[in-house]
């Protein structure tokens, strides 16, 4: 049965309107000011509100104010019983909320047809409500089998850690690393143009295809041949406009050798200590289109000597793009400057005291873009 509060401070019209709309099968609760109103809605959580405006203490502009600034009530519909009738006061009254109108003296016809109208669009609303929260269930669903299929830490020699924070729920980020043989390491990370549901399913295809090394003519030991095979499989054309970056790297361990190529993604910054001087920054990119774009896109690897005390740090362009309080954008330059100044806290803190200065610098709730980060430590 339907709930209708009532807020009224004149008893005549509290006794019409309880018995008109019990009369038609709606429960009928009854409040004699703002304030007692405004606890009945927060107790009873009616579908229609029927408020006074002229009231003592709390008028009804304020009841309605506070109604709706309640996520929990804001569904309500709110009908504004007023002798006010000027185009003034109605454009008055839905800047506060209002969602209907009733001109007093009250019309008992309108007044029944108007609580029919509120409750098919308090119904309309509830239905939203129940479909969003559905599909926020099945979207926290998904992101937590993208974030199943992340690779864990890797300890020993070898020491991985990484981060993963969309700016949704579902982002198109994606990154994995896994042995090819006892001797060398593929290590990985793709960023899908877009965000959410969209770029999410293109980088998980890409994973899995990766993962399993199910494609045809692939030496995966070779991250030109991997780039090229996949511009061959996603171009966007027929991947709904999509394309994505990467960079791709195989580490031999024996020779301490890294061989990797990019596709438009940005450069892996290699951190060196020499046993004199200060600390050096090499950025390990390749040039070249992303994948997707064009179908005859030329890739090419490149190599690099690891030292034992070398840190590599791979990463999507959302940990540098942010948008500072100032409007200027922090920038790849002050992302590697802060690799090298901040080096002995990192090491102490892991990649968790990087996150902490990115919202130091961008300190909104949410990023405006995924954030994905890998730490390799070499030593």
């Amino acid at each position: 049965m339907p709930k209708i509060l009532v807020i009224d401070d004149d008893v005549a019209i509290q006794i019409v309107l309880k018995k008109l709309l019990a009369a038609q099968g709606y429960e009928v609760i009854v409040a004699g000011n703002g304030r007692e109103g405004t606890g009945l809605a927060a107790e009873h959580q009616p579908a229609v509100i029927i408020c006074d405006w002229m009231m003592p203490g709390m008028d009804g502009l304020e009841v309605c104010r506070r109604i709706k600034a309640n996520p929990l009530l804001a569904g309500i519909y709110f009908i504004l019983l007023t002798s006010r009738n000027t185009v003034e006061d109605r454009v008055r009254g839905l800047d506060n909320g209002a969602d209907d109108f009733l001109c007093k003296p009250i019309e008992l016809d309108e007044l029944t047809a108007r609580v029919r109208a509120g409750l098919r669009l308090y119904q309309i609303n509830q239905d939203l409500q129940a479909q969003k929260r559905m599909l926020e269930s099945e979207f926290n669903e998904a992101a937590e089998y993208v974030r199943s299929l992340l690779p864990p830490p890797m300890t020993g020699k070898l020491k991985i850690d990484s981060r993963f924070i969309p700016s949704r729920r579902l982002g198109g980020d994606c990154f994995d690393y896994y042995w090819l043989d006892p001797d060398y390491l593929a290590i990985y990370l793709l960023d899908v143009s877009g965000h959410g549901l969209g770029a999410a399913l293109p980088s998980i295809s890409v994973l899995n295809l990766l993962r399993s090394q199910s494609m045809d003519g692939v030496n995966f030991y070779q991250p030109d041949s991997v780039l090229r095979v996949l511009n061959e499989t996603f171009q966007m054309d027929h991947q709904n406009d999509k394309f994505f970056t990467i960079w791709y790297g195989v580490y031999n361990q024996v020779k301490r050798q890294l061989i990797y190529s990019s596709a438009g993604h940005p450069p892996a910054i290699l951190l060196s200590q020499p046993t004199r001087g200060k600390p050096a920054a090499t950025l390990l990119k390749t040039s070249s289109m992303p994948i997707g774009m064009l179908p005859d896109t030329r890739f090419v690897n490149q190599r690099c000597e690891i030292d034992p005390s070398s840190v590599l740090y791979i990463f999507s362009d959302g940990v540098y793009e942010i948008r500072q309080p100032d409007g200027n954008v922090w920038g790849l330059d002050a992302f590697a400057s802060l690799l090298i100044k901040d080096q002995r806290s990192i090491h102490q803190f892991g990649l968790d005291y990087i996150l902490e200065q990115i919202k130091r610098i961008q300190p909104k709730e949410s990023l405006d873009d995924d954030l994905s980060l890998l730490r390799i430590s070499f030593s």
